[in-house]
């Protein structure tokens, strides 16, 4: 996670914000750390951090993995044309 934080300002549903409110609680968290958690888990963030968490793989050869498996996808997708 980012050790810097930016102030947002979101216009939420009243349920939603409740919620989050006494989620926060419930967890002796603050609110924003239960809203940006929630979204960091809607938008695949914590799956992404996770995974880069347990690999072995230095940022170069993940890089050149995703770079290798990018051009094998759309080479099999060419071949389905």
């Amino acid at each position: 996670m980012a050790t810097t934080k930016r102030k947002v300002t979101v216009y939420l549903d009243p349920e939603v914000a409740r919620a989050a409110k006494v989620r926060a609680a419930r967890l002796d968290k603050r609110d924003s750390e239960v809203i940006e958690e929630a979204l960091r888990a809607h938008l695949g963030i914590a799956a992404l951090d996770e995974a880069q968490r347990l690999s072995k793989l230095t940022e170069d050869e993940a890089l050149e993995l995703a770079n290798a498996e990018v051009h094998a996808a759309r080479r099999e997708r060419r071949k389905r044309r």
